[in-house]
């Protein structure tokens, strides 16, 4: 999957649960232009972030994220 896939996947992911780009930000601990960079593909996000978005807390993810997420923590 690559940055732009992800990113596409995070946006829809993201959208589908009405959370903002500033609100993710804060709960990943990100600057808040960082998820926006994210969706776009304009970035490679750290490993750990890719991880934490594939699972982050208050977000039900879809597999696809969530399998993203766990081929890159394993």
């Amino acid at each position: 999957m690559n940055p732009h896939h992800f990113g596409r996947e995070v946006r829809q992911l993201r959208e589908t649960r009405a959370c903002a780009q500033e609100a993710l930000a804060e709960r990943a601990d990100l600057n808040r232009s960082c998820p926006g960079r994210i969706e776009r593909g304009d970035v490679v996000p750290s490993l750990n972030t890719m991880a934490w978005l594939a699972g982050a807390p208050g977000l039900k993810r879809p597999g696809r994220v969530a399998r993203c997420g766990t081929r890159l923590a394993a």
